[in-house]
């Protein structure tokens, strides 16, 4: 019998009712009717350009065929091109951000290796970390000291002579925090001053008003990764790269698994999406920012409630409520069963998730008024039962 490798694992809670997540997952996909606040996907596109390229190569049959290993040129020259890093960088196509996490970690890490996250965090960097190098450091951030952040100092407190990599998440998945310009600049000098590699995932870097690439402070120590999967509404169709400069990727390359290349249509989409950007970009991050700030009046109307950051530079907040009494699980499970799908704070931490629910908010406002009237009735009858 095959033993089992142990490494880190999420702190998931599977609700009741359900044996196994992929049960959960299974039940809540297929749900037509539910309201899908959970996995901080984008549900604003319309029948678009990014559709019917998908559709189109569908109908050419382009699936008959495998793509270039590395990607379509196009795609790439695209990527590099939104980001404003086309020179000195070179770009790997993957089957999504969580493909491009685990090759960064695979790739950089060597077994006497330490790697520094941070809690709350996306816990899957913590477990491919785990795989490749000898310890894991997930520093605690869920506090208005540091801005709910990793930031320099935290990092220079917790680092040693084997540090090799650093995660930053910006903004931040759960928590909606992001990085300014000195900050990263502050990064920069700790990576280039001690041989230290920065791991800089942009997932939601579309969402935010005044971001700030770590790529462009420090080129020779950092590894970008991006994805299609929020503001472009492709989190189905898993795809998304890594960006560094050309020795670096061709390291990456090297351990890639998926050397047939990555999902032709999801490439012809992810074509479409880059170039009509600008046609949809700006309708949905105003709904995003005006949807939080419904979610965020509600919260206002519930005693011992609160947002930790606010605004959140994602698409996701976090809604702490620790002290009314009421648990995230049980307001989750309230709101499940009344067709809304969010989720308790254990997902994304191990320390603090007790404390909060995750909301993303990248859904039409009907659903976001849907959900605060839940909200609302759920957290006064779960605290009127204490």
């Amino acid at each position: 019998m095959i033993s089992p490798k142990k490494y880190a694992k999420p702190a998931r809670i599977i609700p009741k009712g359900y044996k196994t997540a992929n049960e959960f997952f299974d039940f809540v996909f297929n749900d037509k009717d539910m309201i899908w606040m959970g996995q901080n996907t984008n549900h604003l596109h319309d029948e678009n350009q990014i559709m019917d390229s998908m559709i189109q190569s569908i109908k050419k049959r382009d699936y008959n065929k495998y793509p270039p290993p590395e990607g379509f040129p196009e795609l790439k020259e695209l990527i590099l091109k939104d980001l404003g890093l086309q020179n000195e960088f070179e770009i790997l196509i993957t089957a999504g951000g969580t493909e491009s996490l685990y090759l960064c970690t695979n790739d950089i890490l060597s077994p006497e290796n330490n790697t520094i996250t941070c809690d709350p965090g996306y816990l899957i960097i913590d477990n491919f970390a785990s795989r490749f190098g000898d310890h894991v450091k997930s520093v605690p951030i869920y506090n208005a000291e540091c801005g709910y952040k990793l930031t320099p100092e935290l990092v220079r407190e917790n680092m040693d002579n084997n540090t090799k990599l650093v995660s930053l998440i910006d903004p931040l998945n759960p928590l909606g925090s992001s990085y300014t310009k000195a900050e990263l600049k502050d990064f920069a000098d700790i990576a280039n001053d001690n041989d230290i590699y920065l791991l800089h995932d942009i997932t939601y870097r579309d969402f935010a008003r005044d971001h700030q690439l770590m790529a462009k402070f420090a080129p020779e120590h950092t590894v970008t990764v991006y994805s299609f999967s929020k503001i472009y509404g492709m989190a189905g169709m898993r795809i998304g790269s890594v960006i560094g400069v050309p020795d670096v990727i061709k390291s990456i390359k090297a351990i890639v698994i998926n050397d047939l290349g990555t999902n032709v249509v999801s490439q012809r989409g992810a074509i479409a999406a880059l170039k009509s950007k600008k046609e949809w970009l700006s309708r949905i991050k105003n709904t995003t920012r005006s949807n939080q700030d419904i979610i965020k009046k509600a919260v206002d109307k519930v005693e011992g409630a609160f947002i930790p950051v606010f605004p959140s530079e994602g698409n996701m907040l976090a809604i702490d409520l620790n002290n009314t009494g009421v648990s995230p699980l049980e307001i989750s499970e309230y709101l499940l069963d009344r067709k809304v799908f969010t989720r308790e704070g254990s997902y994304t931490s191990k320390l603090f998730g007790h404390r909060y629910l995750r909301v993303s908010f990248s859904i039409p406002p009907e659903h976001v008024e849907y959900f605060v009237e839940i909200f609302l009735k759920g957290m006064k009858v779960l605290m009127g039962s204490k």
